[in-house]
Parts: C-alpha cells; sequence; structure tokens
C-alpha cells in the first residue's frame, strides 16, 4: 500500500514540476513529520489517525501557505515548523504522563 501511495506522489510531484527530479522532493520529510505530529501521531510509540494525519497535512500546508506569503526565510520556516514539533511532542508527552497517572 505504501509504495501505492509513494507512487502516486511521484506522479503528482512530476505533474508540478514538468519534469522527473530526482532531488524534487528533498526535504519533505520534514513536512511529512510535521503532519503527523501535528495531527496528533505520537512519536512515543503508538498509533495516530488518518483523519488526524489529514488535519495535520492541513494545517502545516496553511502554514508553509502564510509564511511564503508573509515572505519569511527559508530558514526560519524551518526554525517554527521545529517549534510547532516541539511544542506537540510536550503536549504528547504531558498528555500520555496524564493518563498514566490517572
Amino acid at each position: 500500500m505504501i509504495g501505492i501511495l509513494a507512487a502516486i506522489s511521484g506522479v503528482i510531484l512530476m505533474s508540478r514540476m514538468n519534469s522527473g527530479q530526482p532531488q524534487g522532493a528533498q526535504n519533505y520529510e520534514f513536512d511529512a513529520i510535521s503532519a503527523c505530529v501535528v495531527g496528533g501521531t505520537s512519536l512515543m510509540g503508538g498509533s495516530g489517525k488518518l483523519s488526524g494525519t489529514f488535519i495535520g497535512c492541513c494545517i502545516i500546508a496553511i502554514l508553509n501557505n502564510i509564511l511564503n506569503l508573509k515572505g519569511i526565510s527559508t530558514y526560519w520556516q524551518m526554525v517554527i515548523r521545529g517549534l510547532i514539533i516541539v511544542g506537540a511532542v510536550i503536549v504528547d508527552y504531558k498528555t500520555k504522563e496524564l493518563i498514566q497517572k490517572s
């Protein structure tokens, strides 16, 4: 299933770039991890939901669009997304800690 999804995403990326670029999706893994974490998938194990990941993708896409429209440099965009991931991990950790106490 993952191979099929990877092939579909490759075709979509190729259609956006009008050619097959081997380095075309470089640093997209950071966006994927960001979307999953923001969508509720735990980095400490467990599982997430497809709906949460979809919502996380929408949030990250909107954030990227806002940062690009504001003219913020790529470096600071990565810093902001990194801070969002750190915040989501802290919230996830605190949530798991509260669940274990009760």
